[in-house]
């Protein structure tokens, strides 16, 4: 039996949800395979969302007409704005989730999506015609066929789980490994290797002395995931709470080092650096008295907690005796242990820009499969999968974002320039322009974009254009506005800040960082006018956005400027135009390097790793530049 569909999409996770979506809306008829229709977007590891430059990518997701941020709005249960202490270009939004209704919200959307349709089964080969995907083969015999194909398996290729010196096959726990694609896709010449990420204990939460904890509230604002005024947060919020571990919880751990996967040469594939497992963390920084731990809520009415920085793969008294050791845990029940699993990825070099692979035309790869960890950056790759494998089945433009545009711009680029050689996560450090890259206006930066390939609502669309234009009215009020002493400086001595002597515009006193539109609105008529006139419901959002330009203005100018320079160099096209095996200026490294990864422009050869100004300069002189 066969069915023919433009596009298949194999696995439902945050990276294959967000790519059938995609391609589906765009108009593909589109097959969203996956293993268990009641695991859709599952967070199998912490029920939380975005975080530092993780936020950032999941307002991008949404200003580009994506759906993560909505999910997240609808079922978050805590809401918090990290980094404020910082300038706007470190802030970073988080939020819990509700685990269960995050998956069932997703599932809602997939299944009353046009185009779009599901099936419950494993994939366990690719076919291929002619250099061409041609289609995915089930476990259960039947045959899809597909023009495009993008590949979401998350950790399931070949997925082995450890808890001490136990092994299990599976993707996740109580779910199978997924076996033969891997196999299949070596034999076609692709470079393939293992990886290894770890997941925390799950807490019995009437277990725990929650007197000896410090509760960790959310907050209540304007703030959220979607730029879509209509998506609010309507479950219970919830607390967080922390605890801290103590020398007699290491010298716990320490003891079962010997029994660690981790330790013992079970494991022998590569963790993640930024998110260790407890026992990585007792080894490398053996001096610390103490780690900081974060009891999370997985639902809005739910007793099970994830203990937020106990991953571990340490055999299950060990973990027990180690959280027992603990005061507030003293006497805890768990749910099920923490345990560390190892899969299979693929060297991310092995693509380009729009995830296509560079061996096989109409086969994308997308998430952990490349080599990433975390639901955000898989799903910010499975979005532009979509997108693309859309693109080609119906013969158009690859779509590509810079990274000046957009933090999953960066992440992609780093992706297919530089490879991976530990699990891939986004910080703001990898922005080199991250102040063009905030969180405040990825609506600005992107939604046009999404809106030029069909992806956006001519609604959202003309939203985004009235929050332009009010914002930019309000810019152009304060900066001609003029505000005399007698008016405001008995406010200003109030508010800690010297005194006008002579009269000065109102843009001049929004850029002392003491103060602020909201702070100066009660006191100039004028200014709580030009407010007012501001739609209600999306006023703090419009106010915050105006404010932040009025301040950081210059420093945006300056960036922007440097980015348009390397930018021209985005614009000098390098691929198939030069043997570098025969350039001998180039250094051996150059050349190997320039060969294996063929960069399609010059500003990316310059973002290899080992390629020297100088051989650049080589190309742009062969280029005639």
């Amino acid at each position: 039996m066969r069915f023919d569909y433009d596009v298949i999409v194999v696995g439902a996770g945050h990276a294959g949800c967000e790519a059938a979506s995609a391609a589906a809306r765009l108009g593909s008829s589109t097959l969203l395979i996956t293993m268990d229709m009641n695991k859709i977007a599952q967070m199998s590891c912490n029920p939380a969302v975005g975080g530092i430059a993780k936020g950032q990518i999941v307002r991008e997701i949404d200003a580009l007409g994506g759906q993560m941020g909505i999910v997240t709005d609808r079922t978050a249960i805590q809401f918090r704005m990290l980094n404020r202490s910082k300038g706007p270009a470190m802030w970073s939004p988080r939020a819990q989730s509700d685990r269960m209704k995050f998956s069932a919200e997703w599932r809602h959307i997939l299944e009353n999506t046009p185009n779009l349709y599901l099936w419950q089964d494993s994939v366990v080969a690719l076919s291929f015609a002619e250099g061409r995907v041609a289609g995915v083969r089930t476990a259960l015999g039947v045959e899809f066929g597909a023009k495009a194909v993008v590949l979401t398996a998350g950790t399931f290729l070949n997925g082995l789980m450890h808890i001490g010196m136990v092994q299990l096959p599976g993707g996740r726990v109580s779910e199978p490994a997924s076996h033969g694609i891997t196999e299949q896709l070596l034999e076609m010449g692709f470079v393939t290797s293992r990886m290894k990420t770890g997941t925390p204990v799950r807490i019995d939460g009437r277990s725990v002395k929650w007197e000896l904890t410090v509760p960790q509230e959310g907050e209540d604002d304007f703030h959220g995931f979607s730029y879509l005024p209509g998506v609010k947060r309507c479950l219970k919020q919830r607390k967080c709470y922390t605890v801290y571990t103590n020398p007699q919880t290491h010298e716990i751990l320490r003891r079962g080092l010997p029994d660690s996967p981790l330790y013992n040469g079970q494991i022998k594939s590569i963790g993640p650096r930024y998110c260790p497992s407890i026992e990585t963390k007792i080894v490398t920084f053996a001096d610390k008295q103490e780690h900081q731990l974060f009891l999370e809520p997985e639902g809005e009415d739910t007793q099970e907690f994830y203990l937020n920085g106990f991953s571990s793969s340490l055999p299950l008294d060990v973990q027990v005796e180690a959280l027992h050791s603990i005061p507030a845990l003293s006497d805890v029940r768990i749910y099920r242990p923490g345990y560390a699993i190892e899969y299979d990825f693929f060297d991310p070099t092995q693509l380009v820009h729009t995830l296509e692979t560079k061996l096989v035309k109409g086969l994308f790869f997308a998430g952990q499969v490349n080599g990433t960890t975390g639901y955000e950056e898989a799903a910010g790759q499975g979005l532009i999968a979509g997108i693309n494998a859309h693109n080609r089945a119906e013969g158009k433009p690859a779509f590509v974002l810079g990274r000046d545009e957009a933090y999953i711009g960066v992440l992609i680029d780093d992706l297919v320039t530089k490879g991976v050689d530990e699990p891939y996560r986004m910080f703001t450090s990898r922005a080199e322009y991250r102040i063009l890259l905030r969180q405040d206006d990825a609506d600005m930066r992107l939604t046009p974009r999404g809106y030029e390939i069909g992806l956006v609502t001519a609604e959202r669309y003309e939203l985004m254009k009235s929050k332009l234009m009010q914002r930019d009215r309000l810019i152009d009020f304060v900066r001609d506005f003029s505000v005399k002493p007698a008016l405001i400086n008995s406010v200003l001595e109030s508010l800690g800040t010297v005194p006008l002597k002579q009269g000065v515009k109102l843009y001049d006193l929004i850029l002392r960082p003491q103060l602020s539109i909201r702070l100066l609105k009660p006191y100039i008529k004028a200014l709580a006018a030009a407010v007012s006139e501001i739609e209600t419901e999306r006023r703090d959002e419009i106010i915050e956005a105006a404010e932040i330009l009025i301040k950081y203005q210059g420093y945006i100018d300056r960036e922007r400027l440097v980015a348009d320079k390397i930018r021209r160099l985005e614009g000098v096209r390098l691929s198939g135009k030069l043997n570098y095996s025969e350039i001998k200026a180039l250094s051996t490294e150059a050349r190997q390097k320039l060969e294996k990864i063929n960069p399609e422009t010059v500003a990316q050869a310059s973002r290899i790793p080992g390629i020297s100004p100088s051989d650049i300069n080589i190309l742009l002189l062969l280029l005639g530049r």
